[in-house]
């Protein structure tokens, strides 16, 4: 119970329910006190005046007099004259004396709480002015034992009462806030688990229904949600579909490549030259179409493992990376790396390994594309926060269009029948490391990408 929301909330009603009737006990407690003072007073002002009406009394009716006003002594000033009206003897020095004539509620709040945390019996002097002004002002000493007693008792009827109307109203509270807010929360959560089930199911969305205004928008926006989410997930069944075609129209692809190489082999030894050159026009279209379909069926099926973090050797890498793409270019292309050697960064080797790779092949298809040949800058370093690691080329700089959808699926793509893909997995594999991967320039005179990787993790 204490852990769902309306047990808390019934909690919290009775705590604070209490809390505020706390704050009306202590005032409550002062004025009962200053009530039994003046009762105190007004008692010995009536024995007073039956002292006067008689004049003479004896010892025996002023203790009787005293022991119903429940005071030591009776004082009464009239006209600047202090005169004793009833005495007997005070067990002890008088401690302290209270004027109730003009109190302020500060003095009366403080002086009950002293009298209650004070157990022990002691002799007070309370000042006040007579009732029908009958003199200036009346004094009597008595002890606090009696009045602290009083206060007790009224203070433990006011906490049982206390408790007693915060208890009540926090019943209420709780049947009325689970009418009204707990049970239609937990209709969206059975609605939410129904959904969780089978979420193909357009049956399951969720039907605004609340009158609350704010638990209405979250069920607007809990429709919203599964209807896209709904959508989402029959694209994503459409898409699975369209991968298994992909895949059997790359099996089906490979096979027509293999015999087009075996054709290619026999029409290449033709002495029409012409045909030859066709020929291996013919088997480099095949491949690039295979090669496409894989690429596509590999980005969506794929879920890229997560990254190994290790200390990696920057000129190392970067030499085995160049090293290939020399063998690819043919000397066609230079490559120059600016690399300390000593310079360690925190990454998974295959998974940066592949980033840089796919960089510096878009890299040489770009330089390849202008038939000038060019240089390739592969350099790296580090600050106080990153590691980066850049490739820069002098070719012809990207297209408008590839620069809008940089790193978009099928979109991106700067070389002609390629699917824009190698940048959307680099990407995806740098922020896979905390990292960022940019396009730093691009223009005449050449581009930069540019891998960042943080050094928190070190």
């Amino acid at each position: 119970m204490f852990n769902t929301l309306s047990g808390r909330f019934f909690i919290l009603t009775v705590v604070f329910v209490m809390l505020a009737e706390v704050l009306i006990f202590v005032p409550s407690v002062a004025r009962f006190r200053q009530d039994y003072l003046n009762a105190r007073l007004e008692r010995a002002q009536i024995a007073s005046l039956a002292l006067e009406a008689e004049h003479m009394i004896s010892t025996e009716l002023e203790a009787e007099l005293l022991a119903t006003a429940e005071v030591y002594n009776v004082v009464l000033r009239r006209d600047e004259v202090r005169q004793l009206m009833l005495s007997s003897p005070i067990p002890q020095s008088v401690l302290t004396t209270y004027d109730l004539r003009d109190p302020s509620a500060y003095d009366l709040i403080r002086d009950a709480i002293l009298c209650l945390i004070d157990p022990r019996e002691n002799v007070i002097r309370v000042l006040g002015t007579p009732v029908r002004s009958a003199g200036v002002m009346i004094e009597v000493t008595m002890s606090s034992t009696g009045l602290r007693i009083a206060m007790m008792d009224y203070g433990l009827r006011v906490l049982w009462l206390s408790a007693a109307i915060s208890i009540f109203t926090a019943v209420l509270l709780f049947w009325a806030v689970r009418q009204a807010l707990v049970l239609p929360i937990r209709s969206v959560v059975n609605h939410m688990q129904s959904y969780a089930n089978a979420p193909e199911d357009a049956r399951r969305i969720i039907t605004p229904n609340a009158r609350l205004r704010e638990l209405r928008e979250a069920q607007d926006a809990m429709q919203s949600m599964q209807i896209e989410l709904t959508g989402a997930l029959k694209q994503k069944e459409r898409l699975a579909q369209l991968g298994g075609a992909v895949a059997k129209i790359s099996h089906d692809l490979r096979n027509i490549l293999t015999s087009a190489q075996l054709f290619t082999n026999r029409i290449e030894a033709s002495e029409d030259p012409i045909v030859a050159r066709l020929a291996t026009k013919l088997v480099r279209s095949i491949s690039r179409a295979v090669n496409l379909c894989e690429t596509t069926l590999v980005y969506g099926r794929a879920e890229e493992p997560v990254p190994t973090l290790e200390m990696v050797k920057v000129a190392g890498l970067i030499e085995d990376v160049l090293e290939g793409e020399n063998l690819a270019s043919e000397g066609e292309i230079a490559y120059d790396m600016v690399v300390t050697a000593d310079l360690e960064l925190q990454a998974d080797p295959e998974q940066l390994y592949r980033v840089v790779s796919n960089l510096c092949r878009n890299a040489r298809q770009a330089l390849q594309s202008t038939h000038r040949g060019g240089v390739i800058t592969v350099s790296g370093g580090e600050d106080l926060t990153h590691w980066w690691v850049m490739v820069e080329d002098d070719g012809p700089g990207l297209p408008k269009r590839a620069q809008e959808n940089l790193f978009t699926a099928f979109q991106g793509g700067t070389t002609k029948g390629g699917s824009g893909l190698g940048l959307v997995i680099s990407a995806e594999l740098v922020r896979g490391h905390g990292g960022s991967l940019m396009l730093e320039k691009t223009d005449a005179l050449g581009t930069i990408f540019s891998i960042r990787l943080p050094k928190e993790n070190n």
